[in-house]
């Protein structure tokens, strides 16, 4: 190819940002010389324009209908119309045959939903925003929604969490095509890490919002996040709120999805990430601040977690904060 044909699949009330995410993505790579280039159309039912759930309107560069291959890569777009796309027979029709010419896949956020109305993701392990991961796991039982990875790649098909997540994905498409140096440059055009692994978790526990309903949850959640060096036995937590274990237990379940040393294990997991990307010290002196018996546990902790070593984050990750 001359140029790398990419493909987004837009639809109304699709999501502007990530669209926009992926297409600037692809022009600063352009813009760095990349051969052979990427060119980047929209592609709309009956290319016409389409309003993003934002309010703005974008124009559609080109027909699905009258889009043929071969293709470089196809990315479907995500946002609230994404139902309705899915439902359109004849958008989910020329999208399976516009996937058999082309050598890469995509989907962006709840763009999965759409791709999986295809089949394409029939059998699969596929990613989406974790707010939505549920709704479309129940729609398309024989896709394997896992919410916590930030991008999965199987084969020639990918798909990404929430709105910034495209950019990864994105970053990741520029590094396979062309190396490693034009992705960070790109990165750091864009002011944005490069990158974050496709399985890092979307959803931060220090970034969501403070579990609602048990107030015992509430102040057990608060004390790990205080004393991730101290002891934080299931035993001290009960003892600390004023419950059994047992208790306790059953409480976090129905809260957070997790038994309370699944959930220390975590947020000291991810305490450690953040320091390892903010401040320079070193391995085992982060996995004592954060309750690690030794580097080594941190580690298995992190291959675990992460699937990479916390040296290997702090360089693929941190490394754009001078971390």
């Amino acid at each position: 190819m001359e140029v790398r044909e990419v493909v987004i699949v837009g639809y109304p009330r699709a999501e502007l940002l990530e669209i926009a995410g992926i297409s600037s993505s692809l022009d600063a790579a352009n813009r760095l010389g990349v051969a052979p280039p990427y060119r980047v159309r929209l592609a709309t039912p009956g290319g016409r324009d389409i309003t993003c759930h934002s309010g703005m309107t974008l124009r559609g560069e080109v027909a699905l209908e009258r889009l043929t291959g071969p293709l470089d890569t196809v990315i479907v777009a995500g946002g609230f119309g994404s139902a309705d796309a899915a439902g359109d027979a004849r958008l989910v029709g020329h999208l399976r045959r516009l996937a058999g010419e082309s050598r890469r896949v995509a989907s962006v956020c709840t763009g999965a939903e759409v791709l999986a109305a295809t089949g394409l993701l029939d059998g699969r392990r596929a990613t989406t925003h974790w707010i939505y991961a549920n709704e479309i796991a129940a729609r398309y039982p024989r896709v394997t929604v896992d919410p916590e990875p930030i991008y999965i790649r199987e084969g020639k098909l990918a798909t990404a969490a929430g709105v910034t997540s495209a950019l990864d994905l994105t970053l990741a498409f520029i590094e396979e095509d062309h190396g490693p140096e034009p992705a960070r440059m790109v990165a750091r055009a864009l002011v944005t890490y490069l990158q974050r692994p496709g399985n890092q978790a979307q959803m931060s526990i220090f970034v969501a919002a403070p579990p609602g309903g048990q107030e015992p949850v509430r102040r057990a959640v608060a004390f790990v996040g205080s004393h991730l060096d101290g002891d934080l036995s299931a035993t001290t937590l009960a003892a600390e709120i004023g419950v059994s274990v047992r208790h306790l237990t059953r409480l976090f379940r129905i809260e957070l999805g997790h038994t309370p040393g699944n959930y220390v294990r975590k947020a000291r997991t991810e305490a450690a990430a953040q320091l390892l990307l903010t401040t320079r010290l070193p391995v085992a002196a982060i996995a004592t601040r954060c309750g690690f018996g030794s580097a080594e546990t941190l580690r298995q902790a992190f291959l675990t977690r992460y699937g990479i070593t916390p040296a290997r984050f702090r360089t693929a990750v941190g490394g754009q904060n001078g971390a």
